[in-house]
């Protein structure tokens, strides 16, 4: 049957060539004798080839491996951090390992992140990365990787204090992406200044089915502004805050206003939740809020909005990733060390593939998360990538903090480990919306 086959394939081949050099289009070209050059060899390795079909491997064997060369590398898919990213990373690292880290437990039991710790991560200039050089910041295009990198090193620390340092960070970001000049002016400034300024992204609103993009608090038209009636829930630092950008639903369509604290029928309170104490989260009540017309953000309300809620999935993305990794990082070391029947329980083949699993969840989110980063930066769109980032992060980074209380057994359910801690705070970061932006 073998030789049959063989012999089909050659008569086949035969007959294309015949027809080839048949051809009087060969001669009309003048490509006769270059074509029947071409064809002759191509009938001597075809023969070669199928004769060796029906025999045996015979090649003899080289003085050393010959490889092929791998192709260029692709520009657009560079996970290298550039020189200032690299600084900005071991910065904030280090910010997280020696003050964010010791102080999360802590942080996270009473509910409030320390004032120094605030005051000393303004200090690093978080909110300088996102506005713009000639606004008085330090940027000179815009930065989500950057913005995205420090948010999980921040969260490897601890999510909550992670949340609450880069609340004013998304309003300084988002002013400066998205504020007329009226409101760059007066707000801005602050945001720069010496002191840290509390202020915070409004967008999440109670219902099973609420959706960010349309808001049910309301905002109606009164002469030249506006006034808003509506609640907003897990505001980070909530009862600490200042300023508010919230979403509403106006005569024109969904859109995000500014709202000062100060303002007449403002109210906040304290919405203590499972995890992410240390995010100081709560309830914003507006009862005719009355606002000026320019403290609505953006030239396309309703564009603005929605590309806010995809930066925002992307930034808890970026801290699923980072406390995650947190996780990791931890029940390492741990399952090497804790021993059982005379051996590391890592020896044991389902430790090892939960912590593998782990690992491997783990660098999926970050992947996600930094593609959807890049193309924020290279002004694509970036919503499929939002979404992707943050339904694969809703559903894996609550099996990675089951993941690591299970490995620690009854040392996984107390607080003096703090693996409990990240499942509390990952079971969150597939709910919130808004408050943090890259």
């Amino acid at each position: 049957m073998a030789t049959n086959v063989v012999e089909r394939a050659m008569g086949l081949g035969l007959n294309v060539i015949r027809e080839v050099a048949g051809s009087p289009l060969i001669d009309r070209a003048g490509l006769r004798k270059p074509v029947e050059t071409l064809l002759h060899e191509g009938a001597k390795h075809m023969a070669r080839g199928m004769t060796a079909a029906s025999k045996q491997f015979g090649g003899k064997p080289r003085a050393k491996e010959e490889r092929l060369e791998t192709g260029p590398g692709l520009d657009d898919f560079d996970l290298e951090p550039t020189e200032e990213q690299t600084m900005v990373l071991d910065t904030v690292r280090r910010f997280a390992a020696e003050v964010v880290r010791p102080a999360a437990e802590e942080a996270d039991y009473h509910r409030k992140t320390p004032t120094e710790i605030l005051t000393m991560a303004h200090e690093l200039g978080l909110c300088s990365l996102v506005v713009p050089e000639a606004a008085g910041g330090a940027a000179t295009a815009h930065g989500s990787v950057t913005t995205t990198l420090a948010a999980e090193a921040l969260a490897h620390g601890d999510a909550g204090i992670a949340v609450a340092i880069l609340a004013p960070v998304a309003v300084a970001s988002l002013l400066a992406d998205h504020g007329s000049a009226a409101l760059q002016g007066r707000y801005l400034p602050a945001f720069l200044g010496e002191a840290f300024v509390p202020a915070a992204l409004a967008l999440a609103e109670e219902g099973v089915l609420a959706d960010p993009t349309k808001p049910g608090t309301r905002a109606r038209r009164d002469g030249d502004g506006y006034v808003l009636d509506g609640v907003k829930t897990l505001v980070p630092l909530g009862e600490r805050a200042e300023l508010f950008v919230v979403s509403a639903t106006g005569p024109e369509g969904p859109a995000l206003f500014v709202v000062e604290k100060a303002s007449e029928g403002v109210s906040v309170e304290a919405e203590p939740s499972m995890g992410l104490g240390a995010a100081e989260l709560g309830r914003l009540t507006l009862r005719g809020v009355r606002v000026a017309g320019d403290a609505r953000v953006g030239d396309d309300p309703a564009a603005v909005l929605a590309k806010t809620v995809d930066r925002a999935r992307v930034a808890w993305s970026a801290i699923a990733t980072g406390t995650c990794q947190a996780v990791l990082d931890y029940v390492g070391p741990y399952t090497n060390d804790r021993m059982a029947f005379g051996e590391p329980i890592s020896h044991k083949q389902a430790v090892a593939f939960l912590v593998a699993n782990i690992a491997i969840e783990t660098d999926a989110m970050r992947l996600l998360t930094y593609r959807a980063a890049a193309r924020i930066d290279a002004g694509a769109t970036f919503t499929r990538e939002a979404f992707l980032a943050r339904i694969f992060v809703a559903d894996k980074a609550m099996e990675v903090g089951s993941a690591g209380v299970q490995l620690l057994g009854g040392h996984g359910f107390i607080r003096d480990y703090p693996v409990e801690r990240w499942y509390r705070q990952l079971r969150g970061t597939g709910l919130v919306e808004g408050a943090v932006l890259v």
